[in-house]
This record gives C-alpha cells, sequence and structure tokens, in this order.
C-alpha cells in the first residue's frame, strides 16, 4: 500500500468530561434538594427507556427542560439529582412510554435514542456525558424496582443514588459492569474482529467483561485467548470511557500478542483478523477501497486504533 495518510487532529472521545459538580453529599439533604428543584436555574433530562426527550429551540436541539416543563410532558413523579452546574441544579426524569409516544408526534420536539444523538451531533458534547449518566442510572431503577434480597418492593432515596427495602433492609447501589476492550499487536499489525450485528465493513476491537477475582491485565489475555485463540504477554492501559449501552466503564488496553495464530469463537465473533497500520490509517479514514471501517471517533475502540496506528513502537514498552 502506499504511505499511510496523514490521520488529522484528534476527535473527542463521546461520554468523557462530565462538567457536572455530583454533590454526592447532598444527596441525604431534603431541604437542600427541595431548594435546588425549585431554583428557576434547575433544569432536567428527560430519559424514555432508551430515547431522550429534547426540545426543538431557535438556536438548535435543547437537552434540557424546566422541571414545570418536564411535568408537563407527564413525567413520573420521581426524580435523580445529577449534580450541579455553576452552583445549578440538574436532574433527570423518567417518562413512560406513552408519554414519549405522544412527545413523538409534537412538533417542538425530538426524540432520539442516545447513539443517534451522538453520531448526528444533535446536541453540544458537553451534554453527552450528562445524558449518559441520567440514561444509565435510569435503566438500573428499571431493573432493579425488586430487592435482590427477599423479593419486595423498593424505594428510590438518596436522590436516586441507592434504593431500599422496606421488608428486609437491604441497601441496593447503582453498579458499574467493567469491560476490557483491547487491541493485540503483533509488530506492525494489530488484530480487530467484527461480530454479525456491526454495521456492514466495521472491525473493532475484542472486548468482554471482566470476571470476579480478575485483574484489567487477566481479563485481557482471557478474552483474547477466548474470542481469537492468542495468547497475549504484556498488557497496558490506555483509557477508559463510561458506555451507557446500558452502564459499563470500557477500559481501554493494548496487548502483546504472542502469536498469529487465529482460532476464531464463532459463538462471539463473524470474523478475525490481522491488519497492517496502512491499511487501518484508511480504515480510520473511512478510506478503505473495500469500504472497511473502524467505530467512530466517539467510541473508544477508535481512540485505542488510532493511539497504535500513531504509535512508533513504544506503546508496550
Amino acid at each position: 500500500m502506499s504511505p499511510r495518510p496523514d490521520l488529522g487532529p484528534k476527535l473527542q472521545l463521546g461520554y468523557i468530561a462530565n462538567p457536572i459538580e455530583r454533590a454526592g453529599e447532598r444527596r441525604t439533604d431534603a431541604a437542600f434538594l427541595a431548594a435546588a428543584a425549585s431554583d428557576p436555574r434547575a433544569a432536567t433530562y428527560v430519559i424514555g427507556g432508551e430515547l431522550i426527550v429534547m426540545r426543538k429551540t431557535v438556536d438548535g436541539i435543547d437537552p434540557l427542560f424546566t422541571i414545570a416543563q418536564a411535568g408537563a410532558l407527564g413525567a413520573t413523579g420521581e426524580s435523580v439529582f445529577l449534580g450541579l452546574l455553576d452552583g445549578a441544579a440538574r436532574f433527570a426524569v423518567a417518562l413512560d412510554r406513552a408519554g414519549v409516544e405522544a412527545t413523538k408526534n409534537q412538533s417542538g420536539f425530538v426524540v432520539a435514542d442516545l447513539r443517534s444523538i451522538t453520531i448526528q451531533g444533535l446536541v453540544g458534547a458537553d451534554h453527552l456525558a450528562q445524558i449518559a449518566e441520567a440514561k444509565a442510572l435510569w435503566h438500573w431503577h428499571a431493573r432493579h424496582r425488586f430487592c435482590a434480597n427477599c423479593g419486595q418492593l423498593t424505594n428510590m432515596v438518596q436522590a436516586g443514588w441507592r434504593r431500599d427495602c422496606p421488608s428486609c433492609a437491604a441497601q441496593h447501589f447503582p453498579r458499574t459492569d467493567p469491560v476490557v476492550i483491547m487491541l493485540a499487536v503483533s509488530g506492525e499489525r494489530c488484530l480487530l474482529g467484527r461480530q454479525a450485528r456491526f454495521p456492514t465493513g466495521t472491525w473493532s476491537c475484542l472486548a468482554g467483561f471482566v470476571e470476579p477475582g480478575e485483574t484489567i491485565e487477566d481479563a485481557v489475555r482471557r478474552e483474547t485467548l477466548e474470542e481469537a485463540g492468542v495468547p497475549c504477554g504484556a498488557v497496558k492501559y490506555f483509557a477508559c470511557q463510561p458506555w451507557p449501552f446500558p452502564m459499563s466503564l470500557m477500559i481501554g488496553c493494548h496487548a502483546e500478542a504472542l502469536s498469529t495464530a487465529i482460532t476464531i469463537d464463532k459463538t462471539e465473533l463473524e470474523d478475525v483478523r490481522w491488519f497492517d497500520r496502512e491499511e487501518v490509517a484508511l480504515m480510520l479514514l473511512r478510506r478503505h477501497p473495500e469500504g472497511r471501517a473502524t467505530p467512530p471517533p466517539f467510541a473508544i475502540a477508535h481512540h485505542i486504533i488510532r493511539a497504535w496506528v500513531d504509535d512508533h513502537g513504544v506503546l508496550l514498552k
């Protein structure tokens, strides 16, 4: 292939750099929360399952509503306190399916899933991490209404950051699932795979959940061996990304491949193969002659792959 093309400036990773001050110490302060909600500067995101409700304005699309505006949509009485931004409270309220469907049919609103919002740039980047926080929290509440200890209906407390069981007194907290996402490298080649659900032509890093009692490094080695049959040695942490689909933390790594022989786990992956730097550069730029591509820049896989393309042999040293 021709010399590696210029990849241009690095783009921002999605769902990071949340500007909100979480103010966790105020989550049990009922008086503070009531005053914060009545402050005219307070604003809320409206979450309907996988969908986000937004307002059309003269300046574009605004994902924030006043408390009264959210209530007019039919939002539930429960709200999650996300934190403070410049001293003003930020909340997230849930909207049921009927409310979401009704809003879809009103001309002054936009209803979209978070992936579409991110890819299409419907809102400013500073909103993405806040919406991700809100969506992940409401996903957890929707699936943890009953006590895992005794089965009784639980109550939301601590401004949405805990659920308590009135029967057995068990306390339940939101959880984030750790996921390793890694690029195995061998000299001038890297290992990429694709799942059947990926868009046509898309290749990405391998990934998998960290199991109980397992380190990040061990998870990287195990998942790469299980999915591609490739043993790995040195593992180096790269970066992490909150991933609200539904509520994971993607832990990005580079790994030293000890073999280039591939044995694909067809239950997990459709295909796995080695790519050289020049080909991957074209995939990052979406200029590959056969239409192959990497994930878009909002995903950490893009940045893990790009870091290797930009690297001069020092990532794993």
